[in-house]
């Protein structure tokens, strides 16, 4: 695949750690962290091949870890993607399959616009892998983004299981942003008065980080789990400076300004890292991290160059909404130093409904609805081979879309009942060559697949026009 010769040689020099080891009795249940990035592409970090931008401490987390090569989000877009990652339900499923719907959901409107559009929320009949670990006995939190609220009040963090939300939420402008001049603490807002009135005194992502420090400091005596929803790097551009990118000759401002965002991200990471050795918690700990979706957040001619400038899809086709591997394949590193191989590669693939039965077998809780599977044995194991299974995408924005990955196959589909492109990613990662007519077989069969895993929704019936993505 591409940049994997790369990925080995940068971790072939780091010393392999004891095997993953199952926690033996009267021990301890591992503290469970997520760090998810923002429209981050897979080519934006050095340990997946950037040459443009430092990533050290996500460097780190895959050196003490494993790296997947294969790893993708939950969607194209952030919406679905997170809902897709909190409840282990694929977009086929899942009460949230774009950042609008069809039917379902509120009406509201963004900002000082007057235009009415219609977002979907989570439900009382949805849970979250939050849920699952709260009812485990896991105090859990979390900092930043959560954005599977839309416009209803009754869907925020503390209804899905959060014992502790500090972030902000798509009905509450003033919490959004870079500079926010409010944030949520749980359901009070709270007044930032260094960014009052336009002013930038403090940068969200900041505030994210110390927040989490703060909340594995008051449960360190754990089990914790705690999800940190950076909003790095999506649009708009900002930084508090230009970081190290500074004196970078012949690079606009623009560029500089996204890399020292993602540098501010990194740097957090590393704070994060660094409190979990200081509070002796680094071995207690099971990290996740990776981007809600493929880069460029809006298909603007200024984003577009900036995501070329730094190749951030890795030299897969698509951006984010793409179905190609652009929009969907991310970063995806596990690091559980002790237990987990340092410096482990695997190509198996995997998404993110895989992330709510990982954590509960990790957790040992008890095993919930999912379209995803756990994780737990490639950690185990990373020469371990994966069965062939179907993973599943579908999305509404500019029209109902499929996309499905079945072993070294993916379909894409890009407009309802049309035909089936297929692509051998094991020869061709940045689907180039649409080899559907030369396996029929293979189509008919991920064709199959596809069927079975849509299901209408209210939100999403069928047939379906449509929605139609308007942020993030």
């Amino acid at each position: 695949m591409i940049r994997r010769e790369f990925i080995i040689s940068t971790l072939a020099a780091i010393a392999t750690a004891p095997a993953f080891a199952a926690p033996q009795p009267g021990t301890r249940r591992p503290n469970i962290i997520f760090i998810l990035a923002d429209d981050m592409g897979w080519g934006d970090t050095a340990i997946y091949g950037s040459t443009k931008i430092r990533t050290p401490n996500i460097d780190r987390l895959a050196k003490s870890g494993m790296l997947f090569t294969q790893g993708y989000a939950g969607a194209p877009v952030c919406g679905p993607s997170r809902c897709a990652l909190m409840t282990g339900q694929h977009t086929g499923h899942a009460r949230i399959r774009d950042n609008t719907s069809v039917g379902g959901g509120r009406l509201g409107t963004k900002g000082k616009g007057k235009e009415l559009w219609r977002r979907p929320n989570l439900l009382p009949e949805d849970h979250t892998v939050a849920q699952y670990l709260q009812g485990a006995g896991y105090r859990t939190g979390l900092m930043g983004k959560w954005h599977l609220d839309g416009f209803e009040p009754n869907a925020t963090p503390p209804k899905f299981g959060f014992d502790e939300f500090k972030g902000w939420l798509i009905q509450q402008e003033s919490t959004q942003g870079y500079w926010p001049s409010q944030r949520m603490h749980n359901e009070k807002l709270v007044d930032i008065p260094e960014n009052a009135n336009g002013k930038h005194g403090l940068y969200e992502p900041n505030i994210l980080t110390e927040d989490a420090l703060d909340f594995i400091e008051r449960n360190k005596a754990g089990p914790f789990f705690l999800f940190a929803g950076y909003n790095s790097p999506h649009s708009p551009y900002t930084a508090p400076d230009f970081g190290p990118y500074a004196d970078k000759a012949g690079w606009a401002d623009d560029e500089k300004t996204y890399a020292a965002m993602i540098h501010y991200l990194d740097v957090g990471i590393g704070k994060l890292l660094d409190k979990l050795a200081a509070a002796g918690l680094d071995k207690d700990t099971v990290i996740f991290f990776a981007s809600d979706n493929g880069p460029r957040s809006e298909p603007t001619a200024q984003q577009t160059r900036l995501a070329d400038f730094f190749d951030s899809n890795g030299g897969l086709t698509g951006y984010k909404r793409d179905m190609y591997e652009g929009g969907i394949r991310d970063p995806w590193i596990v690091s559980w130093p002790g237990r987990i191989p340092a410096g482990a590669v695997s190509d198996v693939p995997v998404y993110f409904p895989d992330f709510l039965p990982t954590a509960l077998d990790l957790a040992g809780a008890a095993a919930a609805k999912t379209d995803g599977v756990s994780l737990k044995p490639f950690l185990v194991d990373p020469q371990r081979k994966a069965e062939d299974r179907l993973l599943y995408w579908e999305y509404y924005d500019p029209e109902f879309r499929q996309a499905a990955r079945w072993g070294k196959w993916k379909a894409v589909r890009l407009k309802r009942n049309g035909a089936l492109e297929l692509y051998d990613l094991s020869v061709d990662p940045k689907e180039s060559r649409n080899v559907a007519a030369q396996h029929p077989e293979i189509v008919a069969k991920i064709a199959e697949g596809m069927a079975r895993e849509h299901v209408a929704s209210v939100e999403y019936p069928d047939p379906a026009p449509k929605a139609g993505s308007k942020e993030s």
